[in-house]
């Protein structure tokens, strides 16, 4: 798809986490930050094994998300990120 989508000079963006989407091509990931997933649901699985209820447990959202910009693809589509967007980015592939 992302192959496609430069021929095209298409920008690609994905919900998936981090920079492994982005060097696969796709012009920018934006998603929750799966570490921190895993560390919460760690947490959630001691509390169960311990003996609390699932229903006794508060539900949460993520709280963190980070932003991968692919320049490489951004140059081949013939895009130009501005300065304050790559400034926000978590990790900018060159």
């Amino acid at each position: 798809m992302a192959a496609v989508a430069k021929q095209k000079r298409l920008a690609l963006i994905t919900g998936c986490q981090g920079q492994d989407a982005t060097e696969q091509g796709f012009l920018l990931s934006y998603g929750a930050d799966g570490y921190r997933i895993g560390h919460r649901g760690a947490w959630y699985v001691d509390r169960i094994l311990k003996g609390t209820k699932p229903q006794d447990l508060p539900v949460e959202a993520p709280t963190y998300f980070e932003l991968v910009i692919n320049l490489k693809t951004a140059k081949q589509i013939g895009l130009t990120i501005p300065p304050n967007v790559l400034a926000r980015a978590d990790k900018v592939i060159k």
